[in-house]
């Protein structure tokens, strides 16, 4: 029995990296896609770029909330419930803040629309 228990602690150890690592991979993917498209001064980047981090955040929340089956005492337990709530947190900020810069470019894309129509009925 503590065998299986052992092989169990250890994919769940591996099935932790490996979700942590493809989180890490995302936000690092999106954090150079961001970079480029400031450098070419693409008006989405800012979205975007806020997105990579979010679904990299998801993906880390993931990974706590499979660590939750191996731990082992109360204080572990606490400080994995804190992780988890910063994380949701911030992916809640996230989300906010594109719901924002979404808005702001539909506003501006109106604005543009609008002065393209009167340019056109002078």
């Amino acid at each position: 029995m503590a065998a299986l228990e052992h092989n169990f602690e250890n994919l769940v150890r591996f099935c932790i990296l490996l979700i942590e690592f493809v989180g890490i991979a995302v936000i690092v993917i999106s954090m150079v896609r961001g970079f480029i498209g400031f450098i070419k001064k693409d008006s989405h980047t800012r979205i975007q770029l806020a997105q990579g981090i979010m679904l990299g955040l998801e993906f880390k929340i993931g990974s706590e909330v499979l660590r939750s089956v191996i731990v082992t005492t109360w204080n572990e337990l606490g400080t994995l419930a804190a992780i988890i709530l910063l994380r949701s947190l911030l992916t809640l900020l996230l989300h906010w803040e594109i719901g924002e810069e979404e808005k702001r470019e539909r506003e501006q894309a109106l604005e543009k629309a609008a002065s393209q129509d009167e340019a056109k009925k002078d």
